[in-house]
Order: C-alpha cells, then structure tokens, then sequence
C-alpha cells in the first residue's frame, strides 16, 4: 500500500519513502507548558497520534518524539504574575497536559524531552553555527544570520524581501539584520539561567527542537509535524539552523494541521476564544472529541461549536448501540432463508473490502474524514444485517457480525482510538449521564418497559403505544429487537 502526503515543503503530495524502512522518525511540536491546553493543542496531539497509530498498524517501527518547551517569554511572565518559579508552572502545565492526553487516548510517544533537559546538546548546536559563520554573538545574545542561508523562506514560500517588508519582528540594535533570529538570550534579572561560552542565559524556542530532534533521531528526519501556525516563522528557522550546522535536508515531509477556529476566527488564549480540552472533557465522551478532531481532513481548518461536538457524541451513541445489539445476536437457525442470501453475499464482499477502504484512504494523506465516512457506511449495513435477521437470525449472521464487529475494533479502535471501549459499558455509562441530566429514575422507566412487553405480550397494542408514547416525552427512546426492547435517553 502506498502512503502519500503532502508536503509542505515541496506544496505537493508525495509518496512516502522512509529513510531507513522499516524504521521511520517523527518529530511533532509539542505545547509551551505557561496553561492548560485548548482544542488546538488536542487537534494536533490527536492528529499526529492517529498517524503514529497508522504506521505501526503497518508494521513500521516508529520512533516518536514530541517536545516540552519549558523555558519561555510566556512561563516567565505567568510566573512573574503567579510568584511561582518558572519550574513550577512549567511542570503544573506539564501535568495538566499529560492528564488530557490519557484522557484522549493519545498514545505516549517514545520520547517526551524537555528542552531544559537539553542545554547541552543546544549550546553545542548553537557553537556549530558561530563556528560555521552562520550565528554571531552580540551583547551576550546569540542570533541566527538569515541572509547567510540562502535558502531562507523556502517553507513559507516568502522571499527574505517579503519577509523583511511584512515584519512585525521589533528591531534590535543588536541585530545585523530584522529577521535575525535568537539561538541564545542573555541572561535578564529574575529569569531562568545557564552557563555558557557566551554568558549566562536560556535558549531561544526555535533552537531547542532543533537540538532535541536531531539528539534522538538523527541529523535527517523522516517527518515533522505541527500546526499550521508554526510554519513562519517557527519551522522556517528550524531548517535554517538545522541545514546551516549539518549540510544535510533536516526534514524529507513537512505535515501540518489546520486551525480549530470559533466563527472561522483561530481558536487562541491570545484571543480569549479558546475552550480547554478538560472543559469539554467534564461534558463529553473522550471518543466524541477525538471524532470530532478527525472529523476533516487535518489539513483543513475545524470549525468549533458545541452542536457540532454534541452531533458526534451522539453518531457515537448510536455506533455503539450498533455494537451492543451485534453482541446479543443468538442464532436460531444454521441457514439463513434463501431470500437472504444474495444480500447476505453481497454484505460479506463489501466486508471484506473494508479494511482496503479504510487503510487506503488513511494512505492517501490521512485522510480521517474519508476514513471515518467508510466506518459510518459499515455501520448503516451493520443495522441493515440486524434488521434482516428478524426473528430468526442464522449461524451466518452471527459470523458476518462477529468479523465486522472484529475489525471495527481493530481499526476505528486501534488506529482512530475510536469505538476502543466495552459497547455494554459505554452503552450504561452514557445512560445514567443522560439519566441524570434529565432528573430520571432508571427503575422507574425500566418498570414501564416491562409493564410495556406484557402488554405487546397479551397483544395489548394500544396500551404498549401508549407507554411508549408517555416514554418518548419524558426523552425515552425505545427499540424493539428479536431479543427484547433496547432503550437510551434522548441528550
């Protein structure tokens, strides 16, 4: 199977080739630990987790590295505000977004630096580039040359001209040119400190990932992801610095995620329009937020609303109902009725295809909404199997839908970490949340359904429409099977 991305630095798909098969390496920015995380920070961790995910169900050994920038402006100025030391809320924010990562079922990656951890290996970068004539030191501050590396802007597809014209980059004396970039800052009263050959002081943010990701994997990447926020000026001088000290391409694939946006407005802290992820965690199913991330195409920008997170909660509800009723399937017969075996044919070639739809459009540039589409499809004949079965399911019902039920685990679970859960306990946990919310009692309305059955029993039909009825206005929602009456809470 052949994988395809795009690229954004060559602004065309790709096929996939990694450097040394079947290892490949992968680094992803990780968060500046000065808050908790938002959506935008979970678009990207889930984004890059289902591709790690998808590599490895492949049989590829990946080495995974996402960063921790826990020297920075803004952990500085949050401690400065709190009176805490800058190690204390780097590691509070640190905390908070392992918390929501487990909760999201994102995987660990292999490593998780910090860039603290690395000042060595960042201050012998750093020498490398003085010594190459690429980096000058001025007052104690270390600043990367941009016009000594030609090919400066080639990421962002900006001339250095461009680039000088539209800068919001304040002018420093201390600078031969604008877009000079800090590798190292002098030391400044009450900041974090270290020692170096050019004074006390901390490391800019673009050096440290350089140094960190070339530490663990190599001089040359097979594939670096973040937000599409990152590429200027942040991944632009990665490049910059990372080619000037090696010689070598630092990254064959450049992938980055689009904006979660509010009104089409970027979703920021700056703008005060952000959600965290434990407040939508404290009112909705980790699964429902992670099929929301990778409901489009991570490329393109995701539009926040509640509604529209609230619409996959309840997409999901409804496949694991699926689920639920697939494990209850008891046949009755060894064969199914003649009628039925044409259309029990066709189901099963289309299961069987379903992996190769599923695995080939996560292959063609992870695309999770193409993905999940073919999983919504499965579903939809899923309920049309248990609708056939009627009164009499066959042995062979009950194969097709233990192998569906089989690979729904294994992929929408394994790669999209998705439907991973015990349909029977997701099914109860989300009806006492629905039952609480509303102010029901589930003895009560289990009482009506039972009262309900006997009276379809005698062949009271009038009685049984009418509890129904009473059901549905309280927010009961029932469904009759071969094998009893299913009922869930309308949210």
């Amino acid at each position: 199977m052949e994988i395809r991305f795009q690229n954004t630095l060559s602004r065309r798909k790709e096929p996939f080739k990694p450097l040394a098969p079947p290892r490949i390496t992968m680094y992803v920015c990780g968060i500046t630990a000065y808050d908790d995380s938002h959506l935008g920070h979970a678009r990207a961790a889930v984004v890059f987790d289902v591709l790690y995910r998808f590599l490895r169900h492949l049989g590829y050994e990946v080495v995974y590295v996402r960063n921790y920038t826990d020297v920075d402006d803004k952990i500085i100025r949050r401690a400065q505000e709190t009176g805490a030391s800058c190690e204390e809320i780097a590691a509070r924010y640190i905390k908070s977004f392992e918390e929501d990562m487990e909760a999201l079922r994102v995987l660990k990656p292999t490593h998780e630096p910090r860039a603290t951890e690395h000042i060595p290996q960042i201050i012998a970068l750093i020498e490398r580039l003085i010594e190459k004539g690429y980096a000058y030191v001025s007052e104690g501050d270390v600043y990367f040359s941009v016009e000594k590396f030609p090919e400066y802007g080639k990421l962002s597809g900006r001339s250095l001209k461009e680039m000088r014209a539209g800068a919001r980059v304040s002018v420093s004396e201390k600078k031969r040119h604008p877009l000079d970039f800090a590798l190292w800052k002098a030391e400044k009263p009450g900041e974090p400190s270290w020692e170096s050959p050019w004074g006390r002081g901390r490391p800019g943010w673009h050096i440290e990932c350089s140094a960190m990701a070339m530490h663990y994997l190599g001089e040359t990447i097979d594939i670096h992801g973040g937000g599409l926020d990152l590429i200027f000026p942040h991944h632009e001088n990665e490049i910059a610095q990372s080619e000037a000290a090696t010689g070598k391409t630092f990254v064959r694939y450049w992938l980055h995620n689009g904006m979660v946006t509010v009104g089409r407005e970027k979703m920021a802290k700056s703008l005060g329009n952000f959600v965290t992820i434990k407040q939508m965690l404290a009112s909705h199913h980790p699964e429902a937020l992670r099929l929301f991330l990778l409901s489009m195409h991570y490329r393109s920008p995701l539009d926040y609303s509640e509604k529209v997170v609230s619409d996959h909660e309840r997409a999901l509800e409804g496949f694991y109902e699926t689920l639920y009723l697939l494990e209850r399937l008891e046949p009755v017969t060894e064969e199914p009725p003649k009628k039925q075996l044409a259309a029990l044919e066709k189901f099963s070639a289309e299961l069987e295809d379903f992996p190769r739809r599923f695995l080939e459009a996560l292959a063609d540039d992870l695309n999770t909404a193409k993905a999940i589409g073919e999983l919504f499809a499965l579903e939809t004949k899923l309920n049309q199997l248990l609708q056939a079965c009627g009164r009499h399911p066959s042995a062979l019902h009950l194969r097709l839908a233990r192998k569906a039920h089989d690979m729904i685990r294994e992929l929408a679970g394994g790669i999209l970490g998705v439907l991973a859960e015990d349909p029977e306990s997701f099914i109860e946990e989300a009806r006492e949340k629905a039952l609480a919310e509303k102010g029901l009692k589930r003895e009560e309305i289990e009482a009506r359904i039972k009262k309900r059955e006997e009276a379809r029993k005698r062949r009271d039909f009038a009685e049984a429409d009418a509890i129904r009825d009473e059901l549905s206005r309280q927010g009961i929602l029932l469904r009759d099977t071969p094998w009893g009456t299913f009922w869930k809470v309308e949210r």
